[in-house]
């Protein structure tokens, strides 16, 4: 598979920029964002191959960014994530449209298969 652009999105910067670093280290872009309205802004100028989204952040919640980004880009996967969101989160977000939902924290591999299944069910 060639290389996956990822759009990282979650408001605990030390997390998101050590995943940043292991997911560019083993052969991914990554534009890592802090906030949903910035991942939005980011999605619009910016081609991805994949979105991950925290669910619980201050201001957008993930639930609202992936609304967002299906609406731009419908067939943008979007993988959601949650240190403490409820099974109700997870099924919304996949009501929603996103492709899986992992609990933090998780194992790099587990969300780099999430990610490569992901891409391959968007394609299909």
């Amino acid at each position: 598979m060639a290389i996956l652009k990822v759009l990282l999105v979650d408001d605990e910067g030390d997390l998101l920029y050590t995943l940043a670093e292991r997911l560019t280290l083993r052969g991914y872009e990554v534009d890592a964002v802090t906030n949903g309205a910035d991942a939005v802004s980011h999605a619009q100028t910016q081609r991805h191959d994949v979105a991950v989204v925290d669910i619980k952040m201050p201001g957008m919640s993930g639930i609202e960014v992936l609304a967002a980004l299906k609406e731009q880009k419908p067939d943008l996967p979007v993988i959601l994530l949650t240190g403490h969101g409820s099974e109700d989160d997870g099924q919304e977000g996949m009501r929603l449209g996103a492709l899986a939902y992992l609990t933090k924290p998780m194992n790099l591999h587990d969300l780099m298969e999430s990610m490569k299944e992901a891409v391959e069910a968007a394609r299909r």
